[in-house]
């Protein structure tokens, strides 16, 4: 089983990667799930022709704790098994427990075991690497973590932090970093700014994706990609991008 938590600044594009290398993956006859660790609970959303699935943390909420392994888990495009853990009431609690909280009711029911997936992925916010937000790192969810970044400030501020997390839990034997997703902004000087960021992490760029009008188009219709444009130029790069990841973790096993 691969283990993968992929982390970024909000509005990096995360979610958007995230789904379509689950699509690649499935399409290649692997079993995969996908579980969403944002509160806004909007990672799977385009497997599932734009309309939101329940939370595992409303569920909880609604049927006060009694809630039963397969209405967590549905399946999305290409069968990727789709889970949202949702987070709190606004204004009312942290998301990062909200998080905490889905992530342990998932564990309660064997959902790993029951299911058997061979590749997880775990979308995490990146603004924040602090206590439910970790937890994939932290907790022994994920054994590789990637990040999504672009060329901007902000997001290569937010990847940083994000790294910086990841050596610090590495460091007591938990996930280690496989590497950067750059996903492209075209900014001045992008793919050399990034090149310095993941040198000074001592990492790598494991994939690039352009900024195509294709992805906004696939994303109107609310579905991913490799869905709707399937022999893209996009598609081949998630595909690749899907390839390199598969690679990068491998090599842990080998």
């Amino acid at each position: 089983m691969i283990k993968i938590a992929v982390y970024g600044k909000g509005g990096i594009g995360k979610s958007t990667t995230v789904s379509n290398l689950s699509v690649a993956l499935s399409q290649k006859g692997m079993k995969v799930m996908q579980i969403g660790c944002d509160p806004k609970a909007d990672s799977t959303i385009n497997l599932h022709d734009g309309k939101p699935i329940e939370t595992v943390l409303d569920l909880i909420r609604r049927r006060s704790g009694t809630v039963e392994l397969a209405e967590m888990v549905t399946e999305g495009y290409a069968g990727v098994l789709c889970v949202e853990a949702g987070g709190p009431t606004p204004g009312l609690g942290c998301a990062g427990r909200g998080i905490t909280a889905a992530m342990e009711k998932l564990k309660e029911k064997k959902a790993l075991e029951v299911y058997s997936p061979d590749v997880i992925f775990y979308d995490v916010l990146g603004d924040v690497v602090c206590g439910g937000f970790a937890m994939p790192i932290r907790e022994g969810y994920a054994d590789k973590v990637f990040v999504v970044t672009s060329g901007e400030n902000m997001a290569i501020h937010a990847a940083a932090n994000i790294s910086m997390a990841v050596a610090n839990f590495a460091a007591r034997g938990y996930a280690t970093l496989g590497g950067v997703i750059l996903n492209r902004r075209n900014v001045p000087n992008e793919l050399s700014k990034v090149e310095e960021f993941v040198s000074d992490i001592h990492s790598k760029i494991v994939g690039i994706l352009d900024l195509n009008p294709t992805v906004q188009q696939a994303e109107e219709m609310n579905k991913t990609v490799l869905e709707v444009f399937p022999k893209s130029v996009m598609a081949c790069q998630y595909r690749n991008l899907a390839e390199n990841i598969l690679a990068e973790c491998a090599k842990d096993k080998s």
